[in-house]
This record gives structure tokens, sequence and C-alpha cells, in this order.
């Protein structure tokens, strides 16, 4: 396999979890019986643009299919942050009703909404047919395909290029991530601003969150490569943002390269913390799976304890991060006899290659049990926050990455 940016020949791997079934791939009853699709999850990276990415098995439109089951609605953290960054770049780009907002993967209108309300004119792109469905009620034009540097082009043809071209968590989601790329700045007007948020290679490597690596995500992204892939589509970074989101994100300012946008000191600062952290060193690669598989042998020992024990643990977030976890650690329904979730879209169904149900919140207080397993880590504090009545019975509070903590 070759780098999917550069072309490099990749031969050197970053990760191996083994083999997987999709992530986001929840199974009804009815399809328990029937073989189940697994592909390799392994990670490579290039040591020429230091893209770190999936082997090429998956294809988006296997992943991203009819009844993708991610609603980003679910979570009341991720609203709030769509709102306050909604407020933020209207203001800083003086968006008005004459202006155009495009975001590319806008899933179920999360945060295209808050646009809706101010006013401002905007069009989603989403191929997944759950979630545009969901927008479209709320009001969004919704484009059901996958953004491509044809469809930018189209759009432009039809005199729709964006004053704001916004992408969270999408761009590490896409195969062909130079077409992606060259279609944001077809698609974007000569004064305007393209946002993209993605989680920050540096903090998975420092944070050990390897159970963020699935086979949705193709890419793994640091400043430092984001900046290449850019600039050869003829696009310019101009400032970023360190994020808390999913473990520590950026979101990059980028616009056309003549463009009137100053850059600002934080590019060159965060191009140096990366420096330092050895981003663009083989050896801050090397020793990864061995913390991986630390953190696996870890939350095993856990669960086998807790049963032997007499002791019930259950999950909370059927979350595609959970499920990698679950799967490399190959936990089964007999130490995890289900996982909570708030989405309507997950409850009754079973969560992917461990086959363990997935059930509504309101089963903890009918069953208490003894720990609550939050699988998306990222937001323990809001879960922790809505169901702090589990202590009334003596339950905890329990996250495996990077480490085993109780609360």
């Amino acid at each position: 396999m070759n780098c999917r940016h550069c072309h490099t020949p990749l031969e050197q791997t970053f990760l191996d979890l083994g083999h997987a079934p999709p992530s986001n791939a929840y199974l009804t009853a009815q399809k328990l019986s029937a073989p189940e699709l697994y592909f390799p999850l392994k990670l490579r990276v290039c040591t020429t643009c230091w893209l770190v990415q999936t082997e090429d098995y998956a294809r988006a439109d296997e992943l991203f299919n009819h009844d993708y089951a991610y609603f980003s609605s679910t979570s009341t953290s991720w609203l709030d942050h769509a709102a306050r960054y909604t407020s933020m770049i209207t203001n800083k780009l003086e968006l008005n009703a004459n202006s155009l907002v495009i975001e590319v993967a806008s899933n179920d209108g999360y945060l295209l909404k808050n646009f809706v309300a101010a006013g401002i004119p905007c069009l989603g792109i989403e191929p997944t047919a759950s979630t545009a469905e969901a927008a479209e009620k709320l009001g969004i034009p919704v484009m059901r395909e996958f953004f491509s540097l044809r469809l930018a082009e189209k759009l432009a043809a039809q005199g729709e290029q964006a004053d704001l071209i916004l992408g969270n968590n999408v761009f590490a989601h896409v195969p062909d991530i130079n077409d992606f790329a060259a279609g944001l700045k077809a698609a974007l007007k000569p004064g305007g601003v393209i946002t993209l948020e993605f989680p920050h290679l540096m903090r998975l490597i420092e944070g050990i969150q390897f159970d963020t690596v699935y086979h949705e995500h193709f890419s793994y992204l640091s400043l430092h490569t984001v900046q290449r892939i850019l600039e050869q589509a003829g696009l310019r970074i101009w400032d970023v943002e360190e994020l808390p989101t999913h473990g520590g994100s950026l979101r990059v300012y980028a616009c056309h390269q003549n463009a009137r946008w100053n850059d600002t000191a934080a590019v060159d600062q965060v191009l140096e913390k990366e420096k330092q952290f050895g981003i663009c060193n083989l050896s801050t690669y090397q020793g990864f799976q061995a913390k991986a598989d630390a953190i696996k042998n870890d939350l095993l020992s856990f669960l086998l304890d807790q049963k032997k024990a007499g002791r019930v643990v259950v999950g909370y977030g059927a979350a595609a991060k959970g499920n990698t976890l679950l799967n490399y650690a190959g936990v089964k329904p007999d130490l995890l006899p289900y996982v909570c979730d708030a989405a309507p879209s997950k409850q009754g169904k079973f969560l992917p290659g461990s086959h363990i149900t997935v059930v509504s919140p309101g089963e903890l207080s009918e069953q208490k049990p003894d720990y609550l397993l939050i699988l998306p880590w990222n937001i323990a504090d809001e879960v922790i926050a809505q169901h702090s009545y589990i202590r009334e019975w003596g339950g905890q509070f329990v996250t495996a990455v990077p480490r085993m903590h109780y609360s």
C-alpha cells in the first residue's frame, strides 16, 4: 500500500488491532445468526509526510450506509460545542442573510440548525440517509452525497460557492484526502474560510487513545500533515485552535493562498509543539502497540475479577471507540451483559463483533449494576453528571483509557 497523500510505499506499522467489523455496523436481532463482515484494523505511518492511515480494505460506502447509526445530537456537550462555534464564526466572518454556509458531513443537523435559526442560508452534504432525513426535518437543505472535487465543481458551476465551509470530524473519514481537499478549494468563495476539526494525532499518541482507531477513520492527523495536504490543494492554514473535544482536537482555519486572512502565531506554535513531541520521528510511533495491549489486558483483568466476585459490570455508550476496545479485548456478553445508550437509533440493536445488546439508560435504575463502564471516555463527565444516581446503591463509574480509573 502507498500513502494516501504523497504515495510513498508504507513500510512502518504503527498499530495492529487484528480484525474487526466496522464500528458503527450495529446489528438487528435478525442479523445475529448471519455471517458478519470483518476487516483488518491496522495503522501504518508514512515516513515522508507523516500521515497515519488505515490499510485499504474497507470502502466508504460500506461504512457510511443508509442506516448509519451515529447521530451527533445525542451528546448534549457536543450540541453546546456546535452552538458556541456557530456564534463565534458568525461574528468572526460577519455572516448574514447574503452568506452561504456549507457543512460537509452535516449528520443530523446538530450544527446547521443554529444557522437556520439565525437566518443564514446553509447547505448540508451528508451521504447517510438516516441522518440526512433527520436534518431535513429541521428545515436544513441536504445533498445526500459524498463530498468530492466533482461535487464541489458542480456546486461552483451553479454559483453555490460558500463563504464558510466547515467539516467537523470528517477530514479523517475520507479515503481520498487529496480529492477532498481539492473539493474544499473548488467550493470556496475567493474570500471565504474553511474550518476543519479533527482529533489531534499528537493527543492520540500522548493519551494512548488507541480505541479511537476504527475503519471509518481512514486518517490520523497532525497539523504538520494537514498543512501539507491543504497547501498541495492551493489552500493556506492561517489559524489553529487546540480543543478539548474527542480527547484533544485541532480546529484549523484555511483560505485561498492569496486571501486577506493574516497568519496567526498559533500556527507556528502548534507546529513547534508537534516538532518537540516528535511527530516527524519514527521513534515516537514505536512502542505504542505495547501501551495499547496493556490497557486491553487491564480491562480484561478488571472484568474477570468482577465476574469471579459476583459483581455486575455494564457499559455506557454504544460508541465506535467502545466497539474498538471491546472487540480488541474479545469482550462478550458474559463479561458485559449490556450497554446503555441514549440514542434511540441504537437501542434494541447489538454491538458489532461482541453482539452485546444496547438498551435504554432506564435499565440502570432497574438492574442496579455495581459498575458502569463508560466507553466514550471523552464525555465521561457528562455521563457521570446525568447518571450520578447509581451511587445511591453503591455503584461506581469506570473508564479504561488511558488507564483504569474509578469514580
